[in-house]
């Protein structure tokens, strides 16, 4: 009996490529653009991509894929809806990267309120310029965070340990569940007004689309700080360009960018934005745990069996269970 077919059309782990190779047919082709992979598409049954490949309802409807998976949590690089049109289960993996990217966002929000990279650049340059970068401290500052998923739960319970005090917004979780990380809770608004540093943790979706925008910077307090290690698009990026010129924004930390790479965009040339090229789950134990993550997740939804993380719900013959 002929192995079912799995094309890898992004960089992925090799431990995650052998668990692919014990079940199944694997191809690794990376770099396609859409017109290669609609010619392609049809030889398969399983589909794996990061965030570089986008998977369009042109390439779905030239398929005959059972399976889509993403090689990490955000999925608005693949059209779900074509997607469950046909009838195609989309997995992702987002219980690997989560300390990856909770990591990085502590990071950055360090390095924005200590300019710790401005400082860096200063004395390569041979300055010594020590009375220019005065910081603040996070102790006792109020972290707003915007999502309460698994990043943005582990950001507010590290924050909590730095002794900040930690407000959140995110419409969907339980109160117990913010009971039991001890946070307070509150609505965008609220949050806005009371937040010293403000970090986002949610999807790109039509809601979340410029869910920071215009009217919501005029909220926040003057002198705030921003952070956005989760997609870009979440906000709205002119608006955050003219809050930093007119100060309102102290600085902002970016890992994400509505276009990316994010080719001549005003905010990289400002000194108060720190940016990094969506690094988020970049280490070595987030893309390994991501990359065998995903390949369970195809395999058993290949074989028909139970999978842990289906972004979209379907009746479907491969599908026997589902744990969203």
């Amino acid at each position: 009996m002929n192995k079912r077919k799995v094309l890898v059309a992004d960089k992925l782990s090799e431990e995650g490529i052998d668990l692919l190779k014990k079940e199944l047919e694997v191809e690794v082709k990376t770099g396609l653009n859409e017109d290669e992979l609609v010619k392609i598409i049809k030889d398969y049954d399983a589909l794996i991509v990061r965030s570089a490949t986008k998977v369009t309802r042109r390439i779905i409807e030239n398929s005959r894929l059972k399976v889509i998976g993403r090689a990490g949590v955000g999925v608005d690089n693949i059209d779900v809806e074509a997607a469950t049109e046909r009838g195609i289960l989309v997995v992702n993996a987002p219980f690997s990267n989560t300390i990856a990217a909770c990591e990085l966002t502590l990071g950055l929000m360090f390095s924005l309120v200590r300019n710790i990279p401005q400082a860096n650049q200063s004395i390569k340059e041979g300055k010594w310029e020590k009375n220019k970068f005065l910081g603040l401290e996070l102790y006792k500052k109020t972290l707003g965070v915007i999502g309460l998923g698994r990043i943005g739960r582990e950001v507010a319970i590290r924050a909590k340990g730095l002794g900040m005090n930690v407000v959140g917004y995110d419409p969907y979780i339980a109160k117990s569940t913010a009971a039991q990380i001890k946070i307070k809770m509150a609505n965008l608004d609220e949050l806005l007004k009371v937040s010293d540093i403000i970090t986002l943790h949610t999807p790109l979706t039509k809601d979340t689309y410029h869910l920071i925008d215009f009217r919501e910077f005029e909220i926040m307090k003057k002198g705030v700080f921003i952070i956005n290690c989760a997609r870009g698009g979440i906000i709205n990026e002119r608006a955050l360009y003219e809050n930093l010129i007119n100060q309102k924004v102290a600085g902002c930390a970016l890992d994400v960018f509505e276009n990316e790479p994010p080719e001549d965009n005003p905010l990289l040339k400002l000194p108060n934005v720190i940016a990094t090229p969506h690094i988020g789950a970049s280490t070595k134990e987030a893309q390994k745990m991501v990359s065998i993550e995903i390949a369970e997740e195809v395999i058993n939804a290949l074989k028909g069996e139970p999978v842990r993380s289906c972004v979209n719900a379907l009746t479907n013959s491969l599908q026997k269970e589902y744990t969203i």
